[in-house]
């Protein structure tokens, strides 16, 4: 007699992740694994007619910054609500181990770090974590048995560094002993379940003090033994930020990339790649890293995001118009004097050309201040200006856009919202994108879910994505679409028996409807500890999501399960050779 199956999904349209055309069956869920696919005759605990939905694997986001919130929140919100079962953390070289066990005060230099360089509230950091570990290994530990998410973790170049060279990290360089030590370091990692190495380069990076990231000071002898470490160890990646991942990289930054990846033999991916008609010479300097490490032995994979993230951006807190060249300064300035400088002809002037600069790069983009949206407002003078576009407004007013946009900001203490619209929303730019996804080293990603909470929401991507495809551009037909967010992600990382739906395989399955799946907008809610803000948005049409089997969501609400597994390299991923 054969074993009672837990769960039945019946007459779904199954889309098995590997782009085959859906097929209409049923889908036997027991011990956390798909036990049969078809015609289910045997018994189960439960059973649901799923006739007229899509079934599909879990969805995989290669980029999160979820570290940190998956203490407060198992859920891993809002990402699982959008049907991923699987995250990847630990991106950028920031991670909150290794600590020093002998210097408790780097916990508080970490805590303000990724407060500032991920936009995370500073007291959800120190209310919502419990801080109870220093190795690599205890910090994964700390997670297991209480995540409703599989979670995989880079190890951080920068928590490496701090461990070995203290407050010399920022600034120093290691000596050979110091730097036998952090790889030894980086290796106890791996050993504990480290999917490799993360790093960043770029100058948009700074640490609780307004420094470079301990990273940054690294020379590239000192990436490549890192990169060589890696490569001894199964199922482990790279990713690694550089300046020119923002805009178009230099050769030196092509070497780099390419001279890792070959150094480790191991894929390399990096983000985010921005695809603008506008800027046509950018996609393929940037694939030109890919073409060149595929010669050279490696793999460099470009992470590239299938939706407009929707930003929330204000003149009074730290956001990306601080990180225009020469604007930092000024908007880092307490905000009386900031509102001075800002009211100050010949300062937005100056402001003013810098973004248009060549060097602000693909900054260059936020520059249009005409096109912003004002969102919440907070003063009598402001009334009636929530979503009117600032070229309007300043029309009305005989004002030339930035001054408008600054006298609004001023009358709200330059606490106002302000939405950019992007300018890279137009036909030529969607069917540059629809072209570049063809690439064999462009994978779909780059939401940061978990960082930057209380200015963008990108966890919604897979969702949006499905609803644009299905009902939207339609640039990409579903099955194809299924296999971008779920076999792509899986074979990339080499994750073990996901990303497709496959008897034997992992029960990690979203359920949903073709006719409504989408994203719903982005919505400001104080739900983090310490009543830190945050953006989240609903999913539409997702009718359920299993983990490991076990449903985790039912109509966009947590079940309170928690079948999430930490992934640990080896155990949970196999090795992808680039060579």
């Amino acid at each position: 007699m054969r074993p009672v199956l837990d769960h039945v999904i019946k007459g779904a349209t199954v889309v098995d992740g590997t782009g085959a055309a859906g097929r209409t069956a049923d889908v036997g869920i027991r011990d956390g694994r798909i036990a049969v696919i078809g015609t289910v005759t045997q018994e189960s605990r439960t059973t649901e007619d799923a006739s007229g939905l899509v079934l599909t694997p879990g969805f995989v986001d290669p980029h999160t910054h979820y570290d940190a919130q998956l203490f407060w929140d198992a859920y891993a919100t809002p990402s699982l609500n959008h049907g991923v079962t699987t995250v990847v953390g630990g991106n950028c070289g920031f991670t909150l181990a290794p600590l020093h066990p002998e210097r408790p005060e780097d916990a508080d230099y970490t805590r303000r770090m990724m407060s500032k360089v991920e936009g995370m509230a500073l007291v959800a950091l120190e209310q919502g974590a419990p801080w109870n570990w220093h190795s690599f290994g205890e910090y994964l530990d700390a997670l297991e048995g209480r995540i409703a998410v599989n979670a995989g973790f880079m190890v951080g170049h920068c928590a490496l560094r701090r461990y070995v060279m203290g407050p010399q990290a920022v600034g120093g360089q290691p000596s050979q002993e110091q730097l036998d030590a952090m790889v030894r370091l980086l290796r106890e990692a791996m050993d504990a379940g480290a999917w490799g190495l993360s790093t960043t380069q770029s100058r948009s990076h700074s640490d609780g003090d307004g420094e470079p990231v301990a990273s940054r000071h690294a020379r590239p002898a000192e990436l490549l033994a890192l990169s060589r470490a890696v490569g001894e160890h199964e199922g482990t990646q790279i990713e690694a930020i550089v300046a020119g991942c923002l805009d178009q990289f230099s050769d030196a930054e092509i070497d780099l990339f390419v001279e890792m990846s070959a150094a480790a033999g191991r894929p390399l991916n990096w983000n985010v790649l921005t695809i603008d008609a506008a800027v046509p010479e950018r996609v393929p300097r940037q694939l030109l890293a890919s073409e060149r490490a595929r010669k050279a032995g490696g793999r460099v994979v470009a992470l590239t995001m299938p939706i407009l993230t929707p930003m929330n951006m204000s003149l009074g807190t730290f956001c990306a118009l601080n990180l225009i060249p020469g604007w930092g300064p000024v908007l880092g300035l307490p905000v009386p004097e900031r509102i001075e400088k800002l009211r100050d002809p010949d300062v937005r002037a100056e402001m003013l050309r810098r973004a248009d600069s060549k060097e602000a790069g693909v900054f260059r983009r936020l520059a249009d201040f005409g096109r912003y949206v004002i969102g919440d407002t907070y003063s009598e003078a402001n009334a009636g200006l929530t979503g009117r576009v600032v070229r309007d407004i300043a029309e009305e007013r005989g004002q030339e856009p930035f001054a408008c946009l600054v006298e609004i900001c001023a009358n709200d203490g330059l606490r106002t919202v302000l939405w950019p619209m992007p300018p890279d929303n137009d036909p030529a730019s969607w069917a540059l994108r629809a072209e570049t996804w063809q690439h064999e080293d462009v994978l779909l990603g780059g939401s940061d879910a978990g960082a930057h909470l209380d200015r963008m929401c990108g966890a919604p991507y897979t969702t949006r994505f499905l609803g644009d495809c299905l009902r939207g551009r339609k640039l990409v037909g579903l099955e194809r679409a299924v296999r971008m967010l779920t076999d792509d992600p899986a074979r990339l990382f080499g994750l073990r028996e996901r990303g497709r739906i496959r008897e034997g395989w992992h029960a990690d399955l979203v359920l949903f409807d073709p006719e409504r799946i989408d994203a719903g907008p982005a919505t400001l809610v104080h739900d983090l500890p310490g009543d830190s803000p945050r953006l989240d948005s609903r999913a539409l049409g997702v009718r359920a999501v299993w983990v490991n089997g076990v449903e985790t969501i039912r109509d966009d609400v947590v079940t309170g399960a928690v079948p999430g597994r930490v992934l640990r390299s080896g155990r949970d991923t196999e090795t992808v050779s680039t060579r």
